[in-house]
């Protein structure tokens, strides 16, 4: 059944379909029931907003949003959906805001170096778009074909690029919100340089939607790499992998991407996307290195010699970009691959300083053992940041249940490294019991009284981060 939160539906829907148009909202429950998912694999039917509708420009989120405040009405601002958190479920009903239709890259300036767009944006879109005018923007979340530019800020998204080039909150420099009352302001300008009062935009990346609802970011791009290489260095320990990523910052190479693979998620992805990839070695990094093209080749010999030095037993360089591209592919099925092995897959997100990297690994292979789970370990080694993908039946008790508690034990291994509970995935509902473990009690008053500033009706996603 529906959480009802307003008296009569009819009334929400029709104030709506007025904003919106008819066709831009939706209120049958299996439509609503759709939208009131993401890829939490969390599915709770009494948890279903009352509408979704499809804004079409920023004066329909503000109305929307007079409206919903009033009547004291949850709002949850939806992108893609492909947040593994839960940031975007409606735990208290209300209306779903969708950006699908927000999808125009309004202006891109060579000279200035940013753009302009709204939340709809496809990250891979965006990323093309740039290209074109010889411009690059890194981050790259593993479903950039999917997510939109809206949830990446939403979550602050990483991706393999952050390790060299920093993850959204290092490239958003203004954002125009929306506030729980309908009111409109922007955080920022278009100024490289800008420290003219609080730094508000910093405030709303990684907010998850519960302070203000983003309706145009300018974000800025830097020049494309002239040139670039990838390869892939194979390791019989995880010491040893560990030891040659430290060398090859110490040696005053930054590459582009450092990620490791773990032995079962080389042996899923050869068996789900065959492309050659070793499958009887401990664990494998993918180093890609760019720049100008006359440092290229100075880079991958010093990396080659480094990794030789500490034990590579094997190392694969792409000679084209084809080759180049199927090592991505790769690396990018980690994901899907894992799906494969069991009807749900459950994708975990903690970091730790790079020195406790190995502990942190091998903690992991432990509690999974442990609690019988199966685990295919990836992640962004250069920057701390792993991914447990665990396959598991979660309609299975027994299973559902062995999880719960090695996450919880997952979450202590990485509190007692000095670590956090997400690097670039959020906290959303499905982390938010474990926040008062990772923050000291000020911190977290401070963060409520934050909100409370923004939402004193606690209408925007609410029941996410803090538990």
């Amino acid at each position: 059944m529906f959480n009802t939160i307003v008296n009569n539906n009819n009334d929400l829907v029709n104030i709506l379909e007025k904003i919106c148009g008819k066709e831009n909202v939706l209120s049958a429950y299996d439509e609503v029931y759709a939208y009131s998912t993401d890829s939490t694999n969390i599915v709770n039917p009494e948890e279903i907003a009352q509408a979704v509708v499809f804004v079409e420009n920023k004066e329909q989120v503000i109305e929307i949003m007079k409206y919903a405040y009033k009547n004291a009405v949850p709002v949850v601002a939806r992108a893609a959906g492909t947040n593994v958190c839960g940031a975007c479920l409606p735990k208290k009903g209300g209306i779903i805001i969708s950006f699908a239709k927000m999808n125009k890259i309004i202006e891109i300036n060579k000279n200035n170096l940013i753009c302009k767009v709204e939340p709809g944006v496809v990250v891979e879109d965006l990323q093309k778009e740039a290209e074109k005018y010889d411009l690059f923007y890194p981050p790259d979340p593993s479903n950039l074909k999917a997510s939109m530019i809206g949830g990446s800020i939403g979550l602050s998204s990483g991706g393999p690029h952050t390790f060299k080039y920093g993850s959204v909150k290092d490239y958003v420099i203004d954002l125009e919100i929306v506030t729980s009352d309908g009111t409109i302001f922007h955080t920022g300008s278009s100024c490289s340089k800008d420290v003219t009062g609080y730094n508000l935009t910093q405030l709303f990346v990684g907010s998850e939607g519960t302070l203000g609802i983003v309706v145009q970011a300018t974000i800025r791009l830097i020049p494309k790499p002239e040139a670039k290489r990838v390869m892939l260095a194979y390791f019989d320990t995880l010491e040893d992998t560990s030891k040659t990523v430290n060398e090859i910052i110490s040696n005053l190479i930054t590459p582009s991407v450092i990620d490791l693979m773990d032995k079962n998620t080389l042996k899923t992805i050869e068996s789900f996307y065959p492309s050659g990839l070793l499958t009887d070695k401990t664990a494998a990094l993918l180093i890609e290195i760019d720049g100008f093209k006359a440092d290229i080749n100075n880079q991958y010999n010093k990396i080659i010699e480094i990794c030789k030095t500490n034990n590579s037993s094997y190392i694969q360089t792409a000679q084209t970009k084809e080759e180049e591209e199927k090592i991505w592919i790769s690396r990018r099925s980690s994901f899907g691959a894992t799906a494969k092995l069991a009807p749900n897959v459950v994708t975990e997100d903690v970091v730790v300083p790079r020195e406790n990297i190995v502990p942190l690994v091998k903690g992991i292979w432990s509690i999974c053992s442990k609690y019988d789970l199966k685990t295919c370990i990836m992640g962004h080694i250069g920057d701390g940041n792993i991914h447990p993908n665990i396959a598991l039946d979660l309609r299975n008790p027994n299973e559902f249940n062995n999880f719960q508690q090695a996450k919880k034990e997952l979450f202590d291994l990485a509190l007692s490294l000095n670590g956090r509970l997400s690097g670039e995935h959020g906290i959303g509902c499905e982390k938010s019991f474990y926040i008062n473990k990772a923050l000291d009690q000020n911190s977290l008053e401070f963060m409520k009284k934050i909100k409370q500033l923004f939402d004193p009706k606690n209408i925007l996603n609410p029941n996410k981060i803090f538990s």
